[in-house]
């Protein structure tokens, strides 16, 4: 059975149901073990007029569906859903094969980033790996690799929900807010691995924002134990995403958020730096400094880590906004390597802060940037249609301006 609506007969007062029934009917689909066809019209679409795509769990996704959609709607496209593909099950030896993202055909616009195929495949593995339900994830989200951080988050948030069992690899706490506007925060353990590994599976899910916390190795001698660090760009030596993302590619986080971050570290009156962070696979980095000294220094690095340019790098591929807040741990280089003992202290001293940070950062956003948060770098020039949101502009532009491409 098909549902249909043509937008540019429906007024803007009965849009929003009309909406919310094409996503029941795709739940419904996806219940009765069918992936979800949707076909979108765009009359005023000169290359694109018509595109078509299949998903999993839109439940999953209701709160962007509906967004994007909306946004669809309220220019007259006409939209249709109906049963799609016999879903297939993850051990059928065909699930493999569509997995494949290197598969893009630049002949035609795509409507989604991800396949059914893999979009089931990222939900499964983040039910594994959080012990949560991907309908739990709020649309801002905030990695660490430290349980100190999920204790002050909830203890900020008093009401969080985790996960189901102890144990799971990479624990996720969320704060729930009607139309996933609250904040999940995930543990995502140490390294550039497991940082490729949870941004690879939240990026279906469409947040509007990652935030990494976490600590770093400050380079620069007026760096103090407690700084905090902004990163402008990032050195990748993390090696995870070479083959996907040459390193000739620039990855910088997003404007808008570390201007946010700046504005809360100069109202509290912290310190901070904001540059280039160097992140490595190398753990012990430290104990082979001639190998990468010359690296620190052309690249004016001033912190070195082991996630923040993975998240940044998989933010950039997939079109989610991301920054960095890290703060200065110990300072190798000036004869003051993390111990034990100053460890414990510091954790203590910053752990705090550092959540409420980042919650208040997300906040704002919520606040500010309702519709998603401005992203134009992230676009490509075969941006899908359900990819990175660039929002109406608030008025005309003016002479010499150009208006934005919905594709």
């Amino acid at each position: 059975m098909t549902l249909s609506a043509d937008f540019s007969a429906i007024s803007d007062g009965q849009q929003a149901a009309a909406v919310g029934e094409l996503c029941d009917a795709m739940e419904a689909a996806d219940r009765a073990g069918r992936y979800p066809r949707l076909t979108v019209e765009r009359p005023w679409s000169a290359h694109n007029p018509v595109l078509e795509g299949e998903f999993a769990s839109p439940r999953a996704i209701r709160w962007y569906l509906e967004r994007e959609l909306g946004r669809l709607a309220a220019r007259g496209a006409r939209m249709s859903v109906c049963p799609g593909r016999e879903a297939v099950d993850l051990h059928d030896p065909e699930f493999g094969a569509a997995l494949d993202e290197s598969r893009w055909d630049l002949r035609r616009k795509k409507l989604f980033l991800f396949s059914p195929e893999r979009m089931a495949l990222s939900i499964d593995r983040l039910r594994h790996y959080t012990g949560t339900a991907p309908e739990m994830f709020q649309r801002y989200v905030l990695l660490t690799n430290y349980s100190w951080h999920l204790a002050e988050f909830r203890a900020v948030l008093p009401g969080c929900t985790g996960p189901d069992a102890d144990g799971r690899q990479m624990p996720a706490w969320h704060y729930q807010l009607p139309e996933r506007a609250g904040l999940t925060m995930v543990n995502i353990g140490v390294g550039p691995s497991n940082a490729k590994t949870i941004t690879d599976h939240l990026a279906v899910l469409r947040p509007d924002l990652i935030l990494m916390i976490g600590h770093c190795a400050g380079l620069r001698n007026h760096q103090d134990i407690g700084d905090l660090v902004l990163a402008a760009g990032y050195m990748r030596d993390d090696r995870v995403l070479d083959e996907m993302l040459p390193l000739s590619v620039p990855v910088v986080a997003n404007h808008t958020l570390n201007s946010l971050l700046l504005g809360q570290l100069t109202s509290r009156g912290l310190r901070s730096r904001m540059g280039i962070v160097f992140t490595t696979a190398n753990r012990n980095w430290e104990l082979q400094l001639a190998m990468v000294a010359g690296q620190l220094q052309a690249s004016r690095a001033l912190a070195v880590d082991m996630e923040s340019a993975t998240v940044a790098a998989n933010g950039f591929r997939y079109r989610i906004p991301t920054a960095t807040l890290l703060a200065v741990s110990d300072k190798p280089l000036h004869a003051r390597p993390k111990h034990s003992a100053d460890a414990q202290s510091f954790y203590a001293a910053s752990r705090r802060q550092h959540v409420e940070i980042a919650i208040a950062v997300a906040g704002e956003v919520r606040r500010l940037y309702p519709g998603g948060l401005p992203a134009a770098d992230l676009r490509s020039a075969d941006e899908p249609l359900l990819g990175t949101t660039v929002p109406e502009p608030a008025q005309p532009p003016g002479p010499g301006e150009a208006a934005p491409d919905p594709g």
